[in-house]
């Protein structure tokens, strides 16, 4: 297949292995075009630190790092946190809405600078690649979208190695055990020997939490306080996006909570098996559900658990920006309007225990649901509600009676 004529690209960069070849890889490959490389921080922690220089002397021309974290938390996790949003019954979407948000970035930078192009370092075999794709589709379908790993001979990491030598590209050539996505949200870990499912996770792998069973003896308690569906205080003490969830990740961490073991199913047709980690999040999701058991009434709770499920299915395929999605969000929304109030947690090796909630806006009526005498409620009323209810019923059974005879 023909390549495209491209003069400038932008790289979503992170200043490891691949990522660090695939500089004078596109200059090679691609008629000497220039390669901005762009790094986003997200919270990753001090991995950004040595980025700038690396990617200079990898050949980049210009190397932008933009700090992304607060808007990371605000419209892309908080949104999916409302919803409900789980994939597959576990893991927290901590990567997949990540990556809309790097490439919304990306396409920023190509509009600023005139390129004509966005390569990314993802894999042919993972889900990255068409969340970013799908996202330079919806935002700039004109951009030529480069991924090498779907074009290049560099098979293998020694060949990736062998390459960085050559061009004498700065890189590490310790080879890491596990493959990990880390950011303010979560650490995912794959590779190694998770690849058979049949093994338990190392607790040596944790880097974020302490294992379950090397959480302190004695239970922790902490307060969570929405409004309309978001997280504003721990403890009573009003924090941004950043500073909440930083905390919640120090208080989850220490308390072994969050730890996710999936063999989820990637949505290019393979299983893949990871283990995640997510303190502050479990925590959120947790609370979130408390809350709004006692502001949604039954139908719309019921309603909005079903579409918390198709709400995950679109972040993990990298729907972010599709129409669909965004109608959700705006049901979502108006949904979360009653969903404010303070959730307590009890934690202890591992396990989130609720431990009482309170809302302005709860539903729950000690004096309708008491079981000790009441003014409000005919019991009466009872028979016949249950005589409607049940009145498909009993004429089906009725019809079967006669047609047995």
């Amino acid at each position: 297949m023909a390549k495209a004529k491209v003069s400038k690209v932008v790289l979503a960069y992170s200043g490891g292995l691949d990522t660090s070849v695939i500089i004078p890889w596109l200059k090679e490959n691609y008629d000497g075009c220039e390669v901005i490389a762009c790094c986003c921080d997200i919270g990753q922690g001090d991995e950004l630190d040595v980025v700038h220089d690396k990617a200079l002397k990898s050949g980049a021309s210009k190397v932008y790092v933009e700090d992304l974290t607060e808007e990371f938390l605000t419209d892309y996790v908080w949104p999916t946190l409302q919803a409900g949003a789980v994939y597959e019954g576990k893991y927290l979407l901590g990567t997949s809405f990540a990556r809309p948000l790097i490439a919304k970035w990306l396409v920023d930078v190509a509009k600023k600078e005139g390129a004509d192009a966005i390569a990314h370092g993802a894999t042919g075999k993972g889900n990255d690649q068409v969340r970013f794709e799908l996202t330079v589709k919806a935002l700039a379908p004109n951009l030529t979208i480069i991924a090498p790993w779907r074009e290049w001979d560099l098979d293998s990491r020694s060949a990736e190695i062998e390459y960085a030598k050559k061009h004498d590209i700065p890189v590490a050539t310790e080879n890491k055990t596990y493959s990990m996505d880390r950011n303010i949200w979560h650490l995912s870990h794959e590779g190694s020997d998770l690849e058979d499912p049949a093994n338990e996770p190392k607790n040596s792998m944790f880097l974020i939490s302490k294992a379950p069973e090397d959480a302190p003896d004695k239970p922790e308690y902490v307060k969570i306080c929405f409004e309309k569906g978001k997280p504003v205080a721990v403890n009573g003490e009003k924090l941004g996006a950043v500073e909440l969830l930083t905390k919640l990740n120090e208080i989850g961490a220490r308390n072994g909570v969050g730890i996710v073991d999936i063999c989820e199913n990637r949505l290019v047709g393979m299983k893949s098996r990871g283990v995640y980690e997510n303190p502050g999040g479990a925590l959120l999701y947790y609370a979130h559900r408390e809350l709004e058991y006692l502001c949604l009434d039954r139908a719309t709770y019921h309603y909005k658990e079903g579409l918390a499920i198709r709400y995950g299915e679109l972040v993990y395929d990298g729907m972010w920006f599709c129409q669909l999605r965004e109608a959700l969000a705006a049901f979502v929304e108006s949904t979360q309007q009653t969903v404010t109030g303070t959730v307590t947690l009890k934690l202890y090796k591992g396990n989130i225990i609720s431990a009482g909630s309170t809302s302005p806006y709860s539903l729950y009526s000690q004096e309708f649901v008491t079981f000790e005498h009441d003014d409000v409620y005919d019991q009466a009323d009872a028979t016949g509600f249950i005589n409607l209810f049940g009145l498909p019923l009993k004429v089906r059974a009725l019809m079967q009676e006669k047609n047995e005879k």
